[in-house]
């Protein structure tokens, strides 16, 4: 357990306070959104430096440091979508249309330059990590992504629980995308597959043959994964998810 402890118990507490984190900043009067990005832009650079420099270790700290090095890559991209610099070309509600085909393509042109900018992060990140011996910032990243696209879809798709209040008035548009349902036949393939996908790396993290670093990288990975199944629960559950986060958007007020 001394093993697998610190890696959770980090885990847990960057995904919170660094989503906390972007809450906050996101919250504040836009006057201050070119400073943040700013800032934000410089820490994406730092991360990147970061992710380098660690990708030839394999000691346990350096599992640590590509981990939180990639969430801040992730949060450049959350704060750069939810401040309205790289969103899509469409700004506007949804059509008039019945949910389908027709209001699909709308919905991707609200996204389209902020999922672009993830595959480019995405592409330069496997360039540069891929095959070194420290690869989880790497599927640290990933995790999120795919974990992320499974949350959008099903959002579009329909569940009980949308959580608008994450939402920035000047993105309130997005929230006619929104559709909620009790159910959409997505959902439980995407808890399925990522419950299959935690119970793996945790699989991975307790083999013993694994060394200090490959169970501390695992465990994180791990975790994070376990964190996103959560949120998607979070979708069709009736908790107060965003109580969770009520210091970041405490902003806004």
């Amino acid at each position: 357990m001394l093993l697998y402890g610190p890696p959770i118990l980090f885990a847990c507490f960057a995904w919170w306070f660094l989503t906390g984190a972007v809450l906050y900043v996101i919250g504040l009067p836009r006057k201050n959104v070119a400073w943040s990005m700013t800032a934000a832009t410089v820490v994406l650079g730092a991360a990147f430096l970061l992710l380098w420099q660690v990708s030839g270790e394999t000691a346990p700290a350096a599992a640590y440091q590509a981990f939180f090095a990639a969430l801040l890559v992730w949060g450049w991209h959350e704060m750069s979508f939810l401040t309205g610099k790289v969103t899509g070309p469409r700004t506007s509600e949804a059509p008039a249309h019945p949910n389908g085909r027709a209001r699909f393509w709308p919905a991707v042109e609200t996204l389209l330059y902020h999922e672009l900018a993830i595959l480019v992060t995405g592409l330069a990140l496997l360039a540069l990590l891929w095959g070194s011996a420290n690869e989880v910032g790497l599927w640290t990243f990933v995790i999120l992504w795919l974990m992320r696209i499974s949350a959008k879809l099903n959002v579009y798709l329909g569940v009980p629980n949308v959580t608008e209040e994450f939402l920035p008035t000047h993105l309130s548009y997005l929230k006619s995308y929104f559709c909620r349902r009790a159910m959409n036949l997505l959902f439980p393939v995407s808890v399925t597959l990522s419950t299959v996908a935690t119970v793996l790396l945790g699989m991975a993290a307790i083999n013993p043959a694994a060394t200090d670093f490959e169970a501390t990288g695992y465990t994180l990975l791990a975790t994070l994964m376990a964190l996103a199944v959560i949120e998607h629960w979070f979708l069709v559950v009736p908790l107060p998810s965003a109580a969770l986060w009520s210091w970041g958007l405490a902003s806004r007020e």
